[in-house]
């Protein structure tokens, strides 16, 4: 094969590296778990609805940093007899639990303790402890949101992507998990404390209450984005077209390789793929010289950390040519 191809198939480190991803998660969770402790003291300590949201909201994301660790563990195993494709479709399966976590243990408990507020409420009582347990929160979530943001963003430019639109089609759903999760939990500070500050400033429990429950809402929210994004990667996602036409041309340049009549490339885990190709072979070899040359090809594509699987097939004169 050229000398060329040693590079990566795509030609950039087009996704972020496992290493990078379980650091991003490993910092969440830590920040995470700390804040839980702290917002259920504060809640307890003062009744606000709006910090009782964001210590479910917080307990929530702790555990789902776990399902996430766990789906990075599962995904990161090797293909073998059983799962002739690898195991990385258990990562979309984890990250997907982890979600409905989200929307079950944050989203609807926030809501449900809000609606028990405005119908019931109570009163608070040490707002201080509120603002600082906010503020001590705001920062810990700042320093895991960072990781996932220099993370997201590295990657991003390797795919010459704009940030949110790397978020959303990246196929590593860790990385995306831990960037909304930590966006919303920014945002959902910021309501908490406007919900905690109307309520000193009112006298009225209900625009904390209220912030209850538009923290279930945001949660509600992220939690239907990311299980939507898990789903389509199960089901099978294609490559997004800039990534395809990359892969195509690099495949071009492979001495051996004369013509491609067909290209799939389908998602099988977090920057997996199962690549099928029908290609025209350089040169005029017997039947089978060809095949040898043929699967010499797929096994040096397969070397590529980006595929999973590759599978070529010979193309036909009567095919039109891919470019």
């Amino acid at each position: 094969m050229s000398t060329t191809k040693q590079e990566p198939l795509t030609g950039s480190s087009a996704e972020s590296s496992q290493d990078s991803s379980m650091l991003t998660v490993v910092i969440a969770f830590g920040a995470n778990l700390l804040i839980a402790i702290a917002k259920s003291v504060a809640a307890f300590l003062t009744g606000s609805a709006s910090m009782l949201a964001e210590a479910a909201h917080s307990w929530a994301d702790t555990g789902n940093e776990v399902l996430l660790l766990v789906a990075e563990r599962k995904g990161d195993r090797g293909r073998d007899t059983k799962h002739p494709l690898g195991y990385g479709r258990e990562s979309y399966v984890w990250s997907m639990i982890a979600a409905f976590g989200l929307f079950t243990a944050g989203a609807v408990v926030s809501i449900m303790h809000g609606v028990q507020a405005l119908v019931a409420p109570e009163p608070a009582t040490d707002y201080t402890i509120n603002y600082i347990i906010l503020a001590i929160a705001f920062v810990l979530e700042g320093v895991s949101f960072t990781q996932a943001f220099l993370q997201s963003r590295k990657s991003a430019r390797a795919l010459d992507r704009e940030l949110l639109s790397h978020v959303m089609k990246t196929s590593n759903p860790t990385l995306r998990a831990v960037f909304f999760e930590d966006s919303a939990a920014l945002l959902g500070l910021l309501i908490a404390a406007a919900g905690i500050g109307l309520h000193q400033l009112t006298g009225s429990p209900v625009p904390d209450a209220i912030g209850s429950i538009l923290v279930g809402l945001l949660l509600g929210v992220v939690a239907v984005v990311l299980i939507d994004r898990n789903r389509r990667f199960l089901v099978g996602q294609a490559v997004t077209p800039g990534l395809r036409s990359r892969v195509l041309s690099r495949l071009l340049q492979l001495d051996e390789i004369e013509r491609i009549t067909y290209l799939h490339l389908e998602f099988v885990g977090p920057s997996r793929v199962f690549l099928v190709a029908a290609v025209d072979m350089t040169g005029d070899d017997a039947e089978h010289d060809l095949a040898v040359r043929l699967r010499a090809v797929e096994r040096a594509l397969e070397k590529d950390e980006f595929v999973e699987e590759a599978v070529l097939t010979l193309a036909t004169a009567d095919e039109p040519s891919l470019s």
